[in-house]
């Protein structure tokens, strides 16, 4: 009965005019919009999952103020939780605007990228690869050493080429990173995940933005452009939820100085942003032969200065 009623219904509609609308091609090809709208909606569901679970450990406190106070935490973490998920949703849509809706899949060839050797033999200059390469930045009350390393690591069959990021606060260190960069032979840098530990009063509090590419769906990005020219936008990691940095070259002429360089108007100037962070927004100033030697926060103006810089051997 319920299946020949369903067809008269039809019958009915059609014998009426009433269509129903058809599937708009957009909705088969927008993947971008169609990922946001996804990670939209795991946002509001992490949000809660997050709550219920701050609700059930509440719920164990055996004295009513804690629990009560401990309640009130939850529901004013729930509240920011959703707070930020239209946030999100609407920077992941201007990242959709700027890149187009295909999908993020770039094609990885191992033959397409260069040796760690042939990478020190001809590095590029903007993001130099070579082993024994250090910079020191401080800044907002940060002391950050960066290593380029003899150490490898094999990602999606490409070797990559380990950096140490260490930064301390106050003598304690509070983040301990390795990324995994490689070059094509193109030269362009790319970046192919990242081991990131936070530290508080000396323990490990959590390994927040960790991922490698191919896995779980981690894809690698360009992290600096072989001919960088202003305009250029590009994604430089990819891991929906997780990774989700976005960069855009905004001038080749900037003028910067810091303790351990100036660029007297031939700085290469990007913008950095996230789908993931909306609030996230910094640029940073490279010269050639040096690399990244300024990065400054747009909301803050917080001014991460290079103050020391090794070059490899």
């Amino acid at each position: 009965m319920t299946l020949f009623r369903g067809v008269t219904v039809l019958l009915a509609a059609a014998a009426l005019g009433i269509v129903r609308p058809a599937v708009s091609e957009s909705s088969k090809t927008n993947f971008c919009t169609k990922s946001t709208r996804a990670a939209s909606k795991a946002c509001e569901a992490g949000a809660l999952d997050d709550y219920w679970t701050a609700v059930g450990r509440c719920n164990n406190e055996s004295d009513a103020g804690p629990r009560e106070t401990c309640l009130d935490t939850a529901r004013s973490d729930k509240a920011d939780g959703l707070g930020e998920c239209p946030d999100q949703r609407d920077a992941r849509l201007a990242i959709c605007d700027k890149l187009g809706q295909t999908p993020y899949d770039p094609p990885i060839d191992p033959t397409h990228f260069l040796t760690p050797a042939q990478i020190a033999a001809n590095p590029n200059p903007l993001y130099p690869l070579v082993p024994g390469t250090v910079w020191r930045y401080v800044g907002g009350g940060e002391d950050n050493t960066v290593t380029v390393t003899s150490d490898t690591r094999e990602i999606l069959n490409v070797t990559t080429i380990v950096v140490h990021d260490v930064v301390a606060v106050s003598g304690e260190i509070t983040e301990d990173t390795e990324d995994y960069f490689t070059q094509d032979t193109d030269g362009n840098v790319w970046y192919f995940g990242e081991l990131s530990e936070s530290f508080e009063n000396g323990f490990l509090n959590d390994l927040e933005g960790s991922w490698i590419g191919g896995v779980d769906g981690g894809k690698p990005g360009i992290v600096m452009k072989a001919h960088p020219a202003v305009g250029d936008f590009y994604r430089q990691e990819f891991l929906l939820g997780d990774a989700e940095d976005v960069a855009e070259v905004t001038s080749t002429t900037g003028n910067e100085s810091v303790p351990a360089a100036s660029c007297n108007g031939a700085c290469l100037v990007t913008h950095e942003t996230s789908g993931l962070e909306p609030d996230a927004s910094e640029d940073k100033y490279y010269v050639a032969g040096i690399g990244q030697i300024l990065e400054v926060d747009r909301e803050s103006g917080v001014r991460n200065e290079l103050v020391e810089f090794t070059p490899g051997p």
